[in-house]
């Protein structure tokens, strides 16, 4: 009897202590863990109280922003991983026997290669890659599919590729519309982006996740010969044993994105960025999207140093038109044009890769004193930030349009800026979905609100 009093006792306590948690400690508004702005209390109207959405909000925020929500989901991955581990389940299958550490997930040198692609006269001929860094790596399936590399400190995770939609035809239909649109008086660049699962899959990992080298192909015989191929496939073969993409972020690295760069400025003919020309700065400790994506605990004891290259010697000034957004990121409203700078300071190291231009939901307008006539217009997702600051001693401006977060006709704003070459660059994962292909051809036809 009296032991069961004492679990009563127990039991009583930690609800009361869960109780002063949950309801009276400050809630939590940001979680670096999945990177988003938690839900805020909802504002009150008697209509919305009457149909009972007011109460449903109240309930999503009431769940959605607990105190130490990260901390508790941090928590969480832990126990799963231990309970996974024990248990042997499907979660944690581990393909083969773990290589050395010094080969787990395609850790390099610090030196930079400065190989080249040896010709610039054919991009649509492409030669398939296969893993020679991390071959017989161990790996295991985590959540949502991702794939993790070797094991803590050093594990990668793989987002595994699927074809979503057609090979990406749809979007080289539009791309080849693009041309077609602007003729020969603009050039237009198409440059899709491999994503690492490509080049650091483990060989039987390879059953998880489908290959870009196909599709590839296919997309390239698809464009317009007068489409000018950025052909960064083979570029990343060449540099696979560097940092060219980040190990715990779905995003290449800032390393992979001056290699990028700097192949396109070949291609377009326009100044060559080298790297000696830019500032080395590092946010260490970073650990980006992919904890939140895989909840695997190897990808958290994982951190890396986010090393991003500011230009060196070169003026530029930089005018951001920012859309507000509502809670399904749907534009609400477009605030007036304000200048601010390419690099913003961010406020933790989970936030590294929002050092480019703060944000996605914005046009970036950037004006140079590079000895050039050419303007650049960069369509782009999100692995698109990372470049523009490699081309400010390029091109006279560059603008930067994210295909989420665009308002005005495409013709309008090239016609009225100037626009000599157009620059239409996604990760190959966007690119076999619907969703960007129909963005960039609404973009050919919409009406700016104003209007």
């Amino acid at each position: 009897m009296r032991k069961n009093k004492v679990l009563v006792i127990l039991i009583a306590m930690a609800f009361v202590l869960f109780t002063v948690v949950f309801c009276a400690l400050p809630r939590s508004t940001y979680s670096e863990l999945e990177k988003r702005e938690l839900h805020s209390f909802p504002s009150f109207s008697w209509s919305r109280f009457a149909d009972g959405s007011f109460n449903a909000d109240v309930s999503t925020w009431f769940s959605d922003s607990e105190p130490f929500r990260d901390v508790f989901m941090a928590g969480s991955m832990h126990l799963k991983s231990w309970m996974a581990w024990k248990t042997k389940s499907e979660e944690s299958v581990t393909f083969h026997a773990a290589a050395p550490e010094d080969d787990v997930a395609g850790e390099s040198t610090d030196e930079i290669s400065t190989v080249e692609v040896e010709t610039l006269d054919d991009q649509r001929q492409l030669e398939e890659y296969h893993n020679q860094v991390s071959p017989d790596a161990n790996a295991k399936v985590a959540n949502a599919g991702v794939i993790v590399v070797g094991s803590a400190p050093n594990a990668r995770a793989l987002m595994a590729f699927k074809n979503k939609k057609d090979g990406g035809v749809g979007y080289a239909d539009v791309v080849n519309a693009y041309q077609n649109t602007f003729g020969p008086d603009i050039d237009v660049y198409c440059m899709p982006i491999p994503t690492a699962v490509e080049y650091y899959c483990p060989d039987k990992a390879r059953s998880c996740t489908e290959a870009e080298f196909p599709i590839l192909k296919h997309f390239y015989s698809v464009l317009n010969d007068s489409v000018h191929v950025v052909d960064l496939y083979s570029v990343f073969a060449q540099h696979v044993d560097e940092r060219i993409f980040l190990r715990t972020d779905h995003h290449w690295s800032p390393l992979g994105a001056y290699y990028a760069a700097r192949h396109f400025a070949q291609v377009a003919g326009v100044k060559v960025p080298v790297l000696d020309d830019f500032v080395a700065d590092t946010i260490p400790g970073y650990v980006g999207s992919m904890y939140g994506y895989s909840k695997d605990v190897a990808v958290k004891n994982s951190p890396e140093d986010f090393i991003y290259y500011k230009p060196k010697d070169v003026e530029y000034s930089v005018t951001y038109t920012v859309f507000d957004l509502d809670e399904n990121y749907n534009i609400v409203s477009e605030k007036k044009p304000r200048e601010g700078d390419f690099f913003v300071p961010v406020s933790s190291s989970g936030m590294a890769y929002c050092t480019f231009m703060g944000s996605d939901s914005r046009i970036t307008k950037v004006v140079t004193d590079a000895e050039s006539e050419r303007v650049l217009l960069l369509l782009k997702d999100s692995f698109g930030n990372a470049l523009p600051g490699y081309l400010f001693g390029s091109f006279r401006e560059i603008h930067v349009v994210d295909f989420r977060y665009f308002t005005y006709n495409i013709k309008d704003y090239i016609e009225k800026n100037g626009v000599t070459d157009i620059l239409i660059s996604n990760n190959l994962s966007q690119i076999c979905t619907n969703a960007v292909s129909s963005a960039y051809r609404r973009f050919l036809t919409q009406t700016h609100p104003s209007k």
